[in-house]
Order: structure tokens, then C-alpha cells, then sequence
């Protein structure tokens, strides 16, 4: 049987959310200047992003809504890692915190890409079944 912690690694709406806390919390440690007031804007903007829209992927109300929805999480996980990489370069020392983040911002663009394309092959399933 699985323990808390590692069930907690497969439930996405918590995983989710935990990364959005981290990136709040990392945002709160960096410099606030000309540069990085809107880098700083534009991560914490996709990088809690990912977690609300995976929640209302989760109560969609048809295969096709999920789909849309997971794919703008999976939009604002992309995002995510591109301003964790400008951030990198503007705050070279956080550099390692960044890539930490950006790996699990990655992660989590893996599955949120394979959850998509599974649904969509059940969507072209179920095409398939209403035409025969």
C-alpha cells in the first residue's frame, strides 16, 4: 500500500497546487527591479495557472471541454519553464531553484500531454462508434 507522500505525487490537483505554492514562494525570495517585476508577474501567473485550470479540467463537462482545459494547463505549464529559464538568467543565483522548478514544471507538461492525447483518442473512439 502506498504511503501519503507517494500518493500524493500522483494526484495531479495536489501536485499541482504544491507547485504553485513553491512558485509563490520562490518568487518571494527574488529582487524586485525593472527586470524582474515582470518576469516575476508573468511566472506566477502561469505557474499557479496550471493548477486552476487542471481543477476545472477535472469537472469539465464533456471529453471535448477536458481536452481544452488540460491543454491550456498544459499551456501554462510551458510557460512556466520559459520564465523559470528567463529568471535564471536574470537571477543567475537562483539558478538552481529554476531548474528544479522547471523540472517539475516539465514533468508535469509530459502528463499533462499524454493525458491529452488519450483523451483524444477516446474522442476520435467514440466519432468512430456514432458513424458505424
Amino acid at each position: 500500500m502506498p504511503n501519503e507522500k507517494s500518493r500524493k505525487n500522483y494526484d495531479l490537483e495536489e501536485r499541482t497546487a504544491r507547485f504553485g505554492e513553491a512558485i509563490i514562494s520562490f518568487c518571494r525570495t527574488l529582487p524586485s527591479d525593472d527586470i524582474t517585476k515582470r518576469l516575476i508577474s508573468q511566472l506566477i501567473g502561469s505557474g499557479t495557472g496550471i493548477g486552476s485550470n487542471y481543477c476545472e479540467a477535472d469537472c469539465a463537462e464533456s471529453n471535448k471541454d477536458f481536452i481544452h482545459k488540460m491543454a491550456i494547463a498544459n499551456k501554462e505549464a510551458k510557460e512556466s519553464k520559459y520564465f523559470l529559464r528567463l529568471i535564471s538568467k536574470a537571477c543567475p543565483t537562483h539558478s538552481e531553484t529554476c531548474r528544479s522548478l522547471w523540472k517539475e514544471a516539465h514533468e508535469l507538461n509530459l502528463i499533462f500531454t499524454t493525458i491529452i492525447k488519450k483523451a483524444k483518442e477516446t474522442e476520435e473512439k467514440k466519432r468512430l462508434e456514432i458513424r458505424n
